[in-house]
C-alpha cells in the first residue's frame, strides 16, 4: 500500500531561496524567530516548489496582500507578508518570520492559516483574497 503525503504549502523557488538565505544568516536566536524559525525550516522542508511564473495566483507569497478575516465570518482585514526588515505590523507588514507570517506563507485562498503566539495564545485567520501577488502581476524578482 502506497501512503502518498499532500502538499499543503507552494512556495516560488526564488521565495524557498531566499528564505533558506534568510535563516542561515540568523547566527543567534531572534525573539520572533523562536518559535517560528524552527516552523519556518520545517515549512521549506515540505513544500512544493515551483518556478514564480508557474505559480498559481491564489497562492501567498512573499509581499502578497491578502484579505483576512476570522473562520467562518468576522470583519475582514488587510495584511502584507514581508521580510522582516520591512516588517511594521501596525500598518498590516507582517514578518514572513513571525508565528503569523509563517502560517500564511505557501496557502491558498479559502485555507486556514493557524498560529500559536509566543505566549500561548492561538490564533487563526481564513485567507479571503490575494488582493496583490506580485508574480500575478508579472514581477518574478521581488
Amino acid at each position: 500500500m502506497e501512503v502518498q503525503t499532500l502538499v499543503e504549502r507552494t512556495l516560488t523557488q526564488l521565495d524557498y531561496v531566499r528564505l533558506t538565505r534568510l535563516l542561515e544568516r540568523a547566527q543567534h536566536p531572534e525573539p520572533e524567530r523562536a518559535p517560528a524559525g524552527q516552523e519556518m525550516e520545517n515549512l521549506l522542508a515540505v513544500s512544493e516548489l515551483v518556478s514564480s511564473p508557474a505559480i498559481s495566483p491564489d497562492v501567498v507569497t512573499m509581499y502578497s496582500q491578502m484579505l483576512l478575516a476570522a473562520p467562518g465570518g468576522g470583519t475582514p482585514y488587510k495584511l502584507t507578508l514581508c521580510y522582516p526588515d520591512d516588517a511594521e505590523p501596525a500598518k498590516g507588514f507582517i514578518s514572513v518570520l513571525s508565528p503569523v507570517g509563517v502560517s500564511l506563507l505557501g496557502l491558498r485562498v479559502g485555507s486556514i492559516a493557524r498560529w500559536r503566539m509566543p505566549n500561548g495564545s492561538e490564533g487563526s485567520a481564513e485567507i479571503r483574497a490575494i488582493l496583490f501577488q506580485p508574480e500575478a502581476s508579472g514581477d518574478y524578482t521581488t
